[in-house]
């Protein structure tokens, strides 16, 4: 416990253990049970139609991953995010791309690490780290791209910047 209380005092590790990324965190678990229903229900009612299995079973992930992402777009645009002031020019339909692809990224990211990790320790504690990390980026992609806020100019913090004064009553036009 004193370590989980050390590391929540250093700025990095306190931010992630903020309100946000708990929900962002609880809002990827139901995602997980989204696409594990979906998946079962697709492969052993919706589906057993096709013949190939391996054809079954690729529908049935396209479904399953279609579905989860729809579902944590939704309570990430609705719940974790919901204080964030929208681009009004925006459409949803735009917005859940937006959402896509920073999913998408994330994915190639977990890949990646985890074939990177995988040289060097076993393939399942590599996925692990693999997914922990690009959990983080997921978070951090959509926290400042996907769901940043978009408020109007004049509320945005940006330092004042004096114009330089010039003297116009002296300027003699070069002459």
């Amino acid at each position: 416990m004193k370590l989980l209380a050390k590391l929540a005092g250093h700025p990095l590790p306190a931010w992630f253990f903020k309100k946000r990324f708990i929900k962002f965190g609880t809002v990827g678990a139901s995602g997980i049970v989204v696409n594990l229903g979906v998946l079962y229900l697709c492969q052993e009612f919706l589906f057993v139609a096709i013949s190939s299995p391996d054809m079954r079973l690729n529908v049935s992930l396209a479904m399953a991953i279609f579905f989860a992402t729809v579902n944590n777009f939704y309570w990430n645009r609705r719940w974790t995010w919901s204080d964030r002031t929208r681009h009004p020019d925006k459409h949803l339909i735009l917005h859940f791309g937006q959402y896509a692809l920073a999913c998408w990224v994330g994915i190639v990211v977990q890949v990646v690490l985890t074939k990177l990790f995988v040289i060097f320790m076993h393939y399942l504690i590599a996925n692990a780290l693999a997914i922990a990390l690009a959990s983080v980026f997921n978070f951090l992609v959509n926290n400042f791209w996907t769901f940043r806020s978009h408020k109007p100019v004049d509320e945005i913090a940006l330092p004042i910047i004096p114009e330089p004064e010039t003297d116009t009553e002296n300027d003699t036009g070069g002459t």
